[in-house]
This record gives structure tokens, C-alpha cells and sequence, in this order.
């Protein structure tokens, strides 16, 4: 991994490569995508079976799209005791923390007449995808489904792709402990897009979440107004802060565990001890030939990995705001205090004995995180993304006649003498 000082000339220029790695859509992967959703919103199944059979090999119809429960059975039948039992742990334990976002409604009389409050709702019809390519994530279907039950979401719908009829146990296990309700063997941008606007076949839904490929995300921006999404969800990345106390296989360990996701992801050590930084790079050297996926790591480490020597820990904290990371890992003497430094991160691990594989699987806070400097306006995905708001308003004729007035007159203030007469007349008598 390569060691930069902040104060050498190219750091700024190294900075932002990686920190907009992938924030601009590519114009031939926007076109293709542009095609395909628009074919799904034109010829419906016909298209979504094409589509399906031309990326992922198989062939589809309305009565085959859709996991039948003798399928669902099937799959669930070959998975071991051991992984229902992780898979039951991590389950528990997501809900246990997403129980604590529930946000209820609320009405206030503030005075007499007037009663203000806010309506919370779950969203009706919700559709989850979830990757099924090379790699599969059931975790990432436990963290998209169960906040959205506890939300009281009555439909949550599972994308996921298969190059074969037959479903992946693992996500078939985790979509029945998450509590989805049905699943369809789609996935790309066609599924997106049937999602979205709805087939025959696939039913729309109001909301889109879960991270897929580079085509997903444009999918999902392009269907953005359509549907509701969670996020566009870019590569992933980890940013470690560490002071003299880290162990630097630790921090090693953790910059390549990052690193094997894809060749687009990006690890980052932000430490003021150049000693440090030169040890975690021969650390990574050394641990990088026993990974399973060392070349993913090698080439993501060699275009979007860097060891940041800053000039004191404050300036590393100052970077890290910048970055906004999706995953920060503060490996300092004093994590608690350190925390009060940081305002933009997806997830904090706090200290050297939490490394992000915990959040990524069992410890319970969501694992959809913003991406690509998000953090700075965003959060992770919970409860509240699947529930809507509506106010509600009720005024008493005598908390009318108070307020009225004034409603009238900035209604003209504006130029709108309609909505000022519509108050005017419930406060003359013979109108009231």
C-alpha cells in the first residue's frame, strides 16, 4: 500500500480520485440501463423474461417468476442447523436493535382550539434486492427486511437473481427470519424497473432498497420519483484513525477485509505515526497471500487504497469528516472521547476490539450504510425509511377567528386572494 503525508503535493489529488470513485454513472452503462427500464415500463413480462433470460441464463414465465412455496420449502430443507443457528443469532439481534427506532404518532393541543399532531404510518408495499451473483449477502436481506416489519410494512417483496431455477438456501433462510412474503428469481436493472412500475407478473412497490451492482444503482436512480430508494449505494470503503496503541494486524486485517469486497472498494489509514503506517503496509504484504480473494484485495488496495500520515490525530479527524466514510474505525487510546470529533460516518467501530465484520453481520445496527461522502446527509438504513408522515391539523371556529386574519394576509402577500377568501368567509357570520 502506498504511504502519502498530507503536506506532499499529490495528497489532494489522491484524495478526491478516491473519494469520488465511482460518483459518476457510466454514459454506456446509463444507456443500457435507459433501454432496459425503459422496454420493462413498455412490454412488461415480456420484456422482464428477455432481459432475465439474456443475463442470467434462464427462462422465465408468470408462472415460474415467482418462488412457489413447495421452492421456498425446498431450499430451506438443505440448510444446516449451524447456519440457521447464525442466521437466528444475527436476526435476534438486528431486531432487538431496530425495535428502538420505532417512531410513534403524536397529536399536542397547544392551546385551546388548536390540536397539531403527526400521523406515522408504515409504507404498504416494499421491494427488496438482494445480490445473487458471484457473491450472495443474506445478512443484507435480514437488514433490509426486519426493520421494514417492525415498521408494519404489509408486503415486502425479494428481487434476487439466480443463474439457475433454484433459489440460494441462505437467502431463501434469511427472507423467512426477515419475514418477506414473497420472492421473484429476477434481479438487474429489469428488476428495478418491474419494481417500479409494476407487470403482470411483479406487483410495483413504494419503495426500493438493498445495494446491487453498477446497473442496479442506475436503475435506481433512474426509477427515483416513480418508487421511493434507500440510497444509491456506491463501492464500499473503511476509514481507520489509529494512534501508537493500535495493533497493526489488527488494522492490517481490517484494511484487506474491506479490500476483498471488489476492485472498487477503498481502505484508508489516517494515523499521525509514520512508524505505524510503514509497519501496516508490511503487514497487508504479508496476511494479503493467505486471502481466498487476494487479487479483489491487491487491485483494490492498489488503486483506492492509501496509508495517510497526518501531521497530529486532530488533522486525521478533520480528513475523516471530509471523507465521510461509510465504515470509521477508531483504533485510538481513547475511543469515547475520540467519537466527539467525528460528525460525518455512516458507523463508528469504537476501539480496537470492534472490528467492522461485527456490524457487517451479528452486533445488530444496520449494515446499509451511506457511501462515497453520503454520510454528510445521510444514515443508515432503520425503521424510519419505511414509514411516512402525514400532519394533521384541527382548529375550533374560535381558534379560526384568532388565527385567520393573519392566514389571509399572508396569503396576499403572496398574491393568492383565493386561499385568503377561503379563510375571510368562514369568519363573516352568515358563513360560519
Amino acid at each position: 500500500m502506498r504511504i502519502i503525508h498530507t503536506e506532499d503535493p499529490t495528497f489532494a489529488e489522491t484524495f478526491l480520485r478516491i473519494r469520488q470513485r465511482g460518483k459518476v454513472f457510466d454514459e454506456q452503462i446509463w444507456a443500457i440501463v435507459r433501454d432496459i427500464v425503459t422496454d420493462v415500463v413498455k412490454d412488461g413480462d415480456e420484456a422482464l423474461f428477455a432481459y432475465t433470460k439474456k443475463f442470467d441464463g434462464i427462462s422465465l414465465n408468470s408462472q415460474t417468476i415467482e418462488a412457489s412455496a413447495d421452492e421456498i420449502e425446498a431450499a430451506l430443507g438443505s440448510v444446516s442447523p449451524e447456519n440457521w443457528r447464525i442466521l437466528k443469532m444475527a436476526a435476534e439481534r438486528i431486531e432487538r436493535f431496530h425495535r428502538q427506532q420505532t417512531v410513534p404518532s403524536w397529536m399536542a393541543s397547544e392551546e385551546a382550539g388548536v390540536e397539531l399532531g403527526q400521523r406515522v404510518l408504515p409504507l404498504e408495499r416494499i421491494g427488496i434486492y438482494a445480490p445473487g451473483g458471484r457473491a450472495v449477502y443474506p445478512s443484507t436481506v435480514l437488514m433490509a427486511a426486519i426493520p421494514a416489519r417492525i415498521a408494519g410494512v404489509s408486503e415486502i417483496i425479494l428481487v434476487t437473481p439466480s443463474k439457475s431455477t433454484e433459489l440460494h438456501p441462505l437467502i431463501v433462510a434469511a427472507a423467512r427470519l426477515g419475514g418477506v412474503t414473497r420472492i421473484f428469481k429476477i434481479g438487474g436493472a429489469q428488476a428495478v424497473a418491474a419494481l417500479a412500475y409494476g407487470t403482470a407478473s411483479v406487483p410495483s412497490v413504494d419503495k426500493i432498497v438493498g445495494p446491487g451492482n453498477a446497473y442496479v444503482a442506475a436503475a435506481k436512480k433512474m426509477v427515483f420519483g416513480q418508487v421511493a430508494i434507500d440510497m444509491i449505494a456506491g463501492p464500499s470503503e473503511v476509514l481507520v484513525i489509529a494512534d501508537e496503541t493500535a495493533v497493526v494486524a489488527h488494522v492490517a486485517a481490517d484494511l484487506l477485509a474491506q479490500a476483498e469486497h471488489d476492485v472498487m472498494a477503498s481502505a484508508v489509514l489516517l494515523t499521525p505515526f509514520r512508524t505505524l503506517a510503514e509497519q501496516v503496509a508490511v503487514a497487508v504484504e504479508q496476511q494479503l497471500p493467505q486471502l481466498s480473494r487476494r487479487e479483489v484485495a491487491r487491485q483494490s488496495l492498489a488503486d483506492f487504497g492509501i496509508l495517510i500520515v497526518t501531521k497530529d490525530i486532530d488533522e486525521a479527524f478533520e480528513i475523516a469528516d471530509r471523507f465521510a466514510p461509510e465504515h470509521l474505525e477508531l483504533m485510538v487510546t481513547d475511543p469515547d472521547t475520540a467519537l466527539k470529533k467525528v460528525k460525518n460516518a455512516g458507523a463508528a467501530f469504537l476501539g480496537g476490539t470492534t472490528p467492522e465484520t461485527l456490524g457487517d453481520y451479528i452486533a445488530g445496527p444496520n449494515h446499509i450504510l451511506p457511501t462515497g461522502g453520503t454520510a454528510r446527509f445521510s444514515s443508515p438504513l432503520g425503521v424510519y425509511d419505511f414509514v411516512k408522515r402525514t400532519s394533521i391539523l384541527h382548529f375550533s371556529s374560535d381558534a379560526l377567528h384568532k388565527y385567520g386574519r393573519e392566514a389571509a394576509d399572508f396569503a396576499e402577500l403572496e398574491g393568492f386572494d383565493a386561499h385568503a377568501r377561503s379563510v375571510t368567509l368562514r369568519m363573516t357570520p352568515k358563513n360560519s
